[in-house]
């Protein structure tokens, strides 16, 4: 027995997935509509049917982005099973290695596809990945602030500072990845980072 709409979410989510593809190329300001039509196989009726504007339809990539193995709240909420500590190391190099999938384009989507100067702030796309970020960044608080609780040592640094500090290091990646920097350089600086909590 089908269950009613099942088909309609199956295509939704390979046109988000389209979607996100070319906002991560292009980025927001770079991709028109028509690309997009193009790129998800729909109508203009049927694009605006079904994600309103330009505005909801990144704000719904972002929301698939976000809910794809290796973003940072996924990866920070499958983190449990380990110690806090252990789990910060592992979202670093787990950060490098997505970055660097060949299977999408390089970087991170939240900190590339969108401008984020003064400019943009009162913009729709420029709050949507600016509370996305915020959103990373205490899910990363979350997990520092666990490893104080189990007693991991972090020299002459509090558990916000730190969190602030691994936030920064990863949306960093991205730019890192754009100029070619070895994954392996990369790696050897997330151990250098994570000597702060071992």
């Amino acid at each position: 027995m089908r269950v009613a709409g099942r088909p309609r979410l199956f295509e939704e989510q390979a046109a988000l997935e389209e979607a996100m593809q070319l906002f991560w190329r292009q980025g927001y300001e770079g991709t028109s509509m028509s690309q997009l039509r193009e790129a998800m196989g729909l109508s203009s009726a049927s694009l605006y049917h079904a994600f309103g504007s330009k505005d909801r339809l990144f704000g719904r990539v972002i929301e698939h982005y976000v809910s794809r193995p290796g973003s940072v709240v996924s990866i920070v909420s499958a983190s449990h099973a380990v110690p806090a500590g252990e789990a910060l190391t592992q979202l670093l190099h787990r950060s490098i290695d997505e970055q660097f999938d060949d299977s999408h384009p390089r970087g991170c989507l939240v900190a590339l596809a969108a401008t984020v100067g003064p400019q943009d702030r009162g913009t729709e796309s420029g709050r949507i990945v600016a509370d996305q970020r915020e959103r990373d960044y205490e899910a990363i608080a979350t997990l520092t602030r666990r490893a104080f609780d189990e007693g991991v040592p972090a020299a002459a640094v509090t558990s916000e500072s730190l969190a602030r500090l691994i936030h920064g290091f990863i949306l960093a990646l991205a730019t890192q990845t754009h100029d070619e920097t070895p994954p392996e350089d990369l790696h050897a600086a997330a151990d250098s980072l994570s000597t702060l909590w071992r």
